[in-house]
């Protein structure tokens, strides 16, 4: 069982001013978070990848979150995607913080891994939809996203597939005018045209 959850307001302090400056393209929902959020404190990067990527990309993700874990900036993500979870299973080993962020609005249970780590205060578990809806769907998967991607300092796409979802958030992204990651790879020429820098944030 999580942590007593915390709502979070748009007008509360401690609210991810990045998600705020956004408030033109995004209206910013009330936040209940379970642990201790830690994007006011450190630098935060934003982790997607396309559920279908090439192994090479996901031994690179596990390369850099083994740096991560120990120093380095707040990773965020839905880490649900292989590499994603990955990186997640990577980041739980060190002392860094984590943020999840869930596309559902409830939660009573969580993998023993993640209740550990809230339970050390290195973990913060964030629902930006109201406790009505206990499932995630197609949709609010997409919200999630968006969402975390405008509260995130930048974002690192290490894979997105031509024409997929993710693609087309790296493409609103870019659009925002936040600083865009991605990783040096023949398969990220996609990400690369959109505006993308090879670069590792850290």
């Amino acid at each position: 069982m999580p942590h007593p959850p915390i709502a979070l307001a748009p007008e509360a302090p401690g609210y991810p001013a990045n998600l705020l400056a956004t408030a033109d393209r995004l209206r910013p929902p009330t936040l209940t978070c379970w642990g201790r959020p830690a994007w006011s404190n450190a630098a935060t990067l934003a982790l997607f990848c396309s559920a279908k990527a090439p192994a090479s990309i996901l031994l690179a993700v596990h390369d850099l979150a083994q740096e991560w874990r120990n120093a380095g900036p707040v990773l965020m993500s839905g880490f649900q995607s292989p590499v994603e979870d990955e990186a997640l299973t990577v980041l739980l080993r060190g002392p860094q913080p984590v943020i999840v962020w869930l596309a559902r609005g409830m939660v009573t249970r969580v993998r023993p891994q993640l209740q550990s780590a809230l339970d050390a205060g290195r973990l913060t578990l964030v629902a930006p939809f109201a406790a009505t809806l206990p499932r995630a769907t197609t949709e609010t998967a997409l919200m999630r996203n968006r969402l975390l991607a405008a509260a995130a300092d930048a974002v690192l796409f290490a894979h997105a597939q031509p024409g997929s979802k993710t693609e087309l958030l790296a493409r609103a992204v870019v659009g925002w005018g936040k600083p865009v990651y991605t990783l040096d790879h023949a398969a990220n020429g996609n990400l690369l045209a959109l505006g993308a820098q090879i670069s590792t944030p850290g």
